[in-house]
């Protein structure tokens, strides 16, 4: 694997399954999409922090009624220090822009998970 694959690991944690297809189809996609994802996910000095990009896209998650993903983005909001409180927000911001039709078909499976996570 080249530069920007491997550095989508070290950023990302895990190696997203937009790059492992992109890389199947072709090497420069699939290093350009790991390029994508690593200036994304780069830690920058007065960027927004990692617990706020994963709130994002966890409210994205939700909005869209993404359920594995939302469920995914709360081990990692856990792991960066998100409180109950900013999760909540950011589910009602989901419940804002993406209806609330979406908000309750995901609450029912985020609320359940949030518990057991320890939310």
């Amino acid at each position: 694997m080249t530069e920007n694959i491997e550095g989508v690991k070290q950023v990302k944690g895990t190696m997203p399954k937009a790059i492992r297809m992109a890389k199947k189809m072709d090497d420069d996609f699939g290093q350009g999409v790991a390029g994508f994802y690593k200036a994304i996910w780069k830690d920058r000095e007065e960027g927004l922090s990692m617990k706020n990009k994963h709130l994002m896209v966890f409210a994205i998650a939700c909005s869209k009624n993404n359920t594995n993903s939302a469920k995914k983005i709360l081990v990692k909001l856990k792991n960066h220090g998100a409180t109950r409180t900013e999760v909540l927000d950011a589910m009602m911001m989901a419940a804002w822009a993406g209806g609330i039709q979406n908000f309750t078909d995901i609450s029912s499976d985020v609320l359940p998970e949030m518990e057991q996570i320890g939310f």
